[in-house]
């Protein structure tokens, strides 16, 4: 389904659009329904991020010391709890996060896979766990290998396989929530540094703070500290889905720099060009935004138990990347929003001073031939930004790409269909109109 393809929809299809997500007003508030784990997972987040460098110390902990959106963590989280109990390796999930030896519990998930001498990764926040370097290394006879507890499956005879009451999210679901807000910080990092950004959430950005090169370090620590997180988690699968996510992001940002495929953007723009345009600006949309919260959700479900030919693994990240390309499509809007008010805490058309054309400049283009020109240029020459916000002002682009947003939403809400009734699955549809309404 060619769901860009917004210009020929009916007006009373777009009101019937906007009626619907107007009706969730008696939905839960998504952050409350899982607000203690989220405030573990804010409250532990830094000690993960400790160093023994004060400078990189300082930068990593950085942006997790600003108020935060939380949001990718809030997916991870609301899904483990959604669907906890569902899938049929759910009791053997359960009895290695219970279980000592096994390295899932809570109070295992620090501890190293290697030793912590050989490591030499001293981390002063978890000091049980880690070793400053010695300038001598000794030989060290290994003690005898104690094999791990093993899981039967007669332990899970009898359980009926329905989500667990009370609601529970196992401790490797609230590491997958802190890891995944760990790599959002880190290409965060990486951004301010290629955009040039002097502000992130109305404070100076970290390049501004320390300088492009501890910014760029500080990036590559927070990954580094990731990975070895996730390496712990102990699924092969999730830890794959993750580790795909790292790749994902330098691949959108690559691709945000690739021009429009077309060898004369000044003819008029046929259903062909436009539709190479979208293309490559959704596909940037999903591996910049979308992935890690597609890829987040999917993982937190195979942490949970659920084992291929399940179809929650499909629901989170389809749910997962309709959100996450919806959320992106909001902030494009937000940006010309705050190009016409000025009200967001940040320069209006940031993304044109960039060279971007995001959603409402290439709707714009299918009304105003004339942006083709300056979409090629990367509105690089004098006066083209102005330029280009006066024909996005004359055309439906904002108003287009915002309910092309909704669309989006729409479908995220849908593919929740077969998750059963419970107050988590009750927030994640409301989400799906918080991202909608947000203002900033």
């Amino acid at each position: 389904m060619r769901i860009w393809t917004t210009s020929s929809r009916s007006l009373g299809r777009q009101l019937l659009s906007r009626r619907a997500l107007n009706t969730d007003s008696h939905r839960p508030d998504p952050f409350s329904v899982v607000g203690p784990q989220l405030a573990h997972v804010r409250d532990n987040l830094v000690r993960l991020l400790g160093s023994a460098h004060p400078n990189l110390h300082d930068i990593a902990k950085y942006y997790f010391l600003k108020p935060s959106k939380q949001l990718r963590p809030l997916i991870v989280l609301l899904f483990s709890q959604a669907t906890n109990g569902l899938g049929k390796e759910w009791p053997k999930k359960l009895w290695e996060s219970e279980t000592h030896g096994v390295g899932r519990s809570s109070d295992e998930l620090d501890k190293p896979l290697s030793r912590p001498d050989v490591l030499n990764d001293w981390n002063p926040h978890i000091s049980k766990y880690t070793t400053p370097f010695d300038t001598v290394f000794h030989l060290h006879n290994p003690h005898p290998y104690i094999p791990p507890p093993q899981y039967s499956e007669g332990m899970s005879s009898g359980l009926d396989r329905t989500l667990t009451s009370p609601p529970r999210i196992l401790p490797t679901q609230i590491r997958l929530a802190q890891i995944v807000e760990m790599i959002h910080a880190a290409s965060l990092l990486h951004d301010d540094v290629i955009d040039e950004s002097p502000l992130r959430r109305g404070s100076p950005s970290a390049p501004v703070s320390f300088g492009n090169k501890l910014a760029i370090l500080g990036g590559n620590f927070i990954l580094g500290r990731a990975s070895a997180a996730l390496a712990r988690l102990g699924d092969p699968e999730a830890i794959e889905l993750i580790a795909s996510i790292i790749a994902n992001l330098v691949e959108g940002e690559i691709l945000q720099m690739q021009e429009v495929h077309a060898e004369d953007l000044h003819i008029p723009p046929t259903p062909e060009i436009v539709r190479d345009a979208w293309t490559i600006y959704l596909q940037k949309t999903y591996m910049k935004t979308a992935s890690l919260m597609a890829k987040g959700a999917r993982a937190a479900i195979c942490l949970g138990g659920c084992s291929e030919g399940e179809i929650y693994r499909e629901v989170a990240y389809t749910y997962g990347r309709n959100l996450g390309i919806a959320f992106q499509l909001v902030d494009d809007v937000l940006d010309y929003d705050a190009m016409e008010n000025n009200t967001l805490g940040k320069p209006g058309g940031a993304d044109l001073q960039l060279g971007l054309a995001t959603g409402p400049a290439l709707y714009a283009w299918e009304e105003h031939p004339e942006m083709g020109p300056l979409i090629r240029r990367k509105f690089g020459n004098a006066g083209d930004v102005e330029l280009a916000r006066n024909l996005v002002r004359k055309s439906s682009g904002v108003e287009r790409t915002r309910q092309l947003a909704i669309e989006y939403a729409d479908q995220a809400k849908k593919v929740l269909q077969p998750l059963p009734d419970s107050e988590a699955k009750a927030a994640l549809e409301a989400l799906t109109d918080r991202v909608i309404k947000r203002k900033s």
